[in-house]
């Protein structure tokens, strides 16, 4: 097309044509604007069903706001070509409609997550075990929030392949630049059956909502730093995880120390992999951590041994010298990093250390196993027993998942799970 700066790109004799094609773009955007306003296109009527009916409504109703909003927009920038009548409006309309093309992309992306996460419950069977993970994952943020007057946002769990679970904060900043209106966790497929990475992600919630990251990693480098500054700058650097591990700690005890480290096994070379601004700690402090907690709160224990396996399979020699330094100032100081992330008061939980609200002697093997002997065969049927300690018969049954074909009280098998999942999701759908 002839150019000429005066008239902003376009010769006045252009205009019209000009005119017609962005009529034609227009129309393109704003009839797939439009359509995104339809979310049962998104996931099926049965998937959304699937669905806790507060969490389903809330969903549907923040994701329609955000479609209508590109609309909206849409047919804003049709009203505009209509009154354009010269290169400048015509050059305004379409930088617009470029900002417009940007912003449907956005869009998309928030939908089609929340889309294929609510998918990944089109199966009824699936649908009411994540239904029964929903409401797991409510409680064990209940358990701390309520106590400090706070309200555990709705969670909406989701399966998908890979080794690690995640999570996208409820309030978190999405792709278009709204909120997230759920806390959505992806729960691995390989792990549905011991979900004690469930509790971890709600421990990032948590932390988030209470301030409890920033206060706990000023912590962790305080008392760090007079034995090695490399060491405290690290910690500081892990704190979200940290707190992630110790909440699944407090609310689950030993349960969730191996799966944790089947996940961030691996060589050694992966083991003792430091990548700046990661905010894990690498696999091997991380074990002998988690560890640390178990042998400080319960005595010996198992924890013990899965500590002395990895020392074994994996020598300090094999890391970096910066990596050996941490490690054994880490090591050396287990007993103090502990006591900083659980019986330290913080001001993130109203002055009390977190052990004060969530004690992880509840979950000692020895209290879990005496929870399941006075249950006996209610433990996984009672309905005061879901409501009240569904997070220890969670770590009762992963601990003892070893023993499930032995006649104890647990359930027998893998579906003995998913039949306590499904109670659960359903006693939540039914109070509701």
């Amino acid at each position: 097309m002839p150019y000429d700066t005066r008239l902003h790109g376009y010769r006045a004799d252009a205009v019209g044509t000009e005119k017609d094609a962005l009529a034609l773009e227009v129309r393109h955007w704003q009839r797939a604007s439009a359509a995104l306003t339809d979310l049962d296109v998104l996931a099926s009527a049965a998937a959304w069903q699937a669905l806790e009916s507060y969490m389903g409504l809330s969903l549907r109703s923040s994701l329609r706001a955000v479609a209508t909003g590109v609309a909206a927009e849409a047919g804003g920038l049709g009203s505009r070509l209509a009154t354009a009548s010269d290169p400048g409006d015509l050059a305004a309309v379409r930088e617009s409609l470029l900002r417009l093309r940007r912003r449907y992309e956005q869009v998309e992306t928030v939908l089609d997550f929340y889309g294929d996460a609510v998918n990944t419950r089109t199966s009824p069977r699936l649908g009411a075990v994540l239904r029964g993970l929903d409401a797991l994952a409510v409680d064990s943020m209940d358990r701390v929030l309520r106590p400090l007057g706070m309200s555990a946002p709705p969670v909406l769990t989701y399966l998908d392949k890979g080794l690690g679970a995640s999570i996208l904060r409820s309030g978190a900043r999405l792709w278009d630049a709204s909120l997230s209106p759920v806390a959505a966790i992806k729960i691995t497929r390989h792990n549905l059956w011991r979900p004690t990475s469930l509790v971890h992600e709600t421990g990032h919630q948590v932390a988030h909502m209470t301030g409890w990251t920033a206060e706990l990693g000023a912590a962790l480098y305080e008392r760090m730093a007079p034995v090695s500054v490399l060491a405290a700058e690290s910690w500081r650097g892990w704190a979200s995880e940290v707190a992630a591990d110790v909440y699944a700690f407090a609310l689950l005890g030993y349960a969730p120390l191996p799966a944790l480290a089947t996940v961030v096994d691996g060589p050694s070379s992966k083991v003792f992999r430091m990548s700046i601004g990661d905010p894990h700690p690498f696999g091997w402090v991380r074990v002998m951590f988690n560890a640390g907690l178990c042998r400080s709160w319960f005595g010996p224990g198992p924890w013990d041994g899965i500590a002395r396996t990895w020392m074994l399979r994996h020598p300090l020699s094999r890391a970096s010298k910066d990596v050996q330094a941490i490690s054994r100032a880490s090591v050396a100081n287990l007993p103090a990093l502990v006591d900083v992330c659980t019986r330290t008061p913080l001001r993130a939980f109203g002055g009390a250390p977190l052990a004060s609200i969530a004690d992880p002697r509840a979950v000692a093997p020895a209290e879990l196993a005496r929870l399941a002997e006075r249950a006996g065969a209610s433990l996984y049927t009672s309905t005061y027993l879901q409501r009240l300690e569904a997070m220890r018969v969670l770590a009762w049954t992963v601990v003892n998942g070893q023993a499930l074909h032995n006649g104890q009280s647990a359930p027998t098998s893998d579906d003995g799970v998913e039949l306590w999942l499904r109670r659960i999701g359903g006693a939540a759908a039914a109070a509701a």
